[in-house]
């Protein structure tokens, strides 16, 4: 799929903002991602199959267990361009052993994206989402503890904070949380959370350069239309000329930020080579649930000629806003100072960016 230009600029974006010494540490490496088809996945697979050449990538092995049923078409179509490079495997992290996948033991950048992210979709598989995230984190962790690889990279979320308190928004990496242990999210919540002991600990007994990440609120190309977070709702609204909406009072405030600025985060982290926890995302501006439909139908309007309605509804699902955050926005200054995060793509041309990627793959 990296023939749609949009991917094709955004990869180009993506590699202008790693430095050549952070280029430099991927050089020759066999790079292992779990969870591959999913959402981040897309781009990760993308960009390493893409600049293989530039990068002399020797492989890539993909994990993935199809369990919410998207992704398979685009990988098997990337395997197909890079035979040579790529190497698929429908594979649990959990219930299979990793020693079975040939190459596993040459991987020396590891990608841990084994998750479910979507609330519609954790609280359908809680079990599989506490289990991706303690016991498949566990497995890779014990499986690379004593051999030297450049980065291990442990996608957390910005969930582990909870519902901040006010003081403590623009939230920093430092804030210990507002989390229910309790309740239709914590499955995923307190997964991360526990996630991040076990890197933390790991980290700390063999000095594995593991880095972690929060990401705050990322959408963009390779968010399936079926994902169920609001910016495929929306999306998948504009494309299908239906009305957007909104089953809350669209109150509620987040910061948004398009995948090619969080992808240049989760590397910089990847590659940073020491222990750390970042907050990776945009730090304005922080915008209602209602404003994000709105430019949803501003750009939906330009791209696809819509003309549908921002409509308020009730859901139907009693649980649908049960500790639901009121407001997320992170503070990104260590980031910025320690791995010069430099994310600069605005949330309507991000939007804009989105709609064109939907429109552009259906032409094809």
């Amino acid at each position: 799929m990296n023939h749609n230009h949009i991917v094709k600029e955004d990869l180009a974006n993506i590699y202008s903002k790693l430095s050549k010494e952070e280029l430099n540490k991927l050089k020759s490496s066999t790079i292992l991602i779990t969870g591959c088809g999913g959402f981040l996945g897309f781009y990760f697979m993308q960009f390493f199959s893409y600049f293989s050449s530039q990068l002399q990538i020797k492989k890539i092995i993909g994990l993935e267990n199809f369990l919410t049923g998207d992704g398979k078409q685009w990988m098997q179509e990337l395997e197909a361009n890079y035979p040579d490079l790529i190497s698929l495997h429908e594979f649990d992290v959990v219930r299979h052993e990793l020693d079975t996948i040939p190459g596993i033991d040459e991987a020396d950048i590891i990608i841990h994206l084994a998750s479910i992210a979507s609330p519609t979709f954790y609280r359908i598989y809680p079990l599989e989402t506490l289990d991706a995230n303690i016991i498949g984190l566990r497995k890779l962790l014990d499986k690379y503890a004593e051999k030297r690889v450049k980065g291990f990279l442990f996608f957390s979320s910005s969930e582990i904070y909870g519902d901040p308190f006010p003081e403590f928004i623009p939230t920093k990496e430092d804030y210990r949380g507002n989390v229910a242990t309790i309740g239709p999210r914590a499955c995923y919540d307190e997964a991360k959370r526990f996630g991040e002991t076990l890197c933390y600990v790991f980290a700390q007994k063999y000095q594995m350069p593991i880095g972690v990440v929060r990401p705050f609120n990322n959408f963009g190309p390779g968010m399936s239309l079926n994902d169920r977070r609001l910016p495929a709702d929306f999306a998948q609204a504009v494309v299908n000329g239906k009305d957007i909406e909104i089953f809350s009072d669209g109150t509620p405030t987040r910061t948004f930020c398009y995948i090619t600025d969080a992808i240049q985060g989760y590397l910089k982290t990847l590659l940073h080579g020491h222990f750390d926890i970042f907050n990776i995302g945009m730090d304005k501006p922080e915008i209602s649930v209602a404003d994000f439909a709105r430019l949803f139908k501003k750009q939906g309007e330009q791209v696809f000629d819509y003309t549908g309605k921002v409509d308020f509804k009730l859901s139907q699902d009693k649980d649908y806003m049960t500790d639901n955050p009121n407001r997320r926005c992170p503070d990104i200054s260590k980031a910025k100072a320690i791995l010069d995060y430099q994310p600069s793509i605005s949330v309507e041309e991000g939007i804009g960016r989105y709609l064109s990627f939907l429109k552009a793959d259906i032409k094809s």
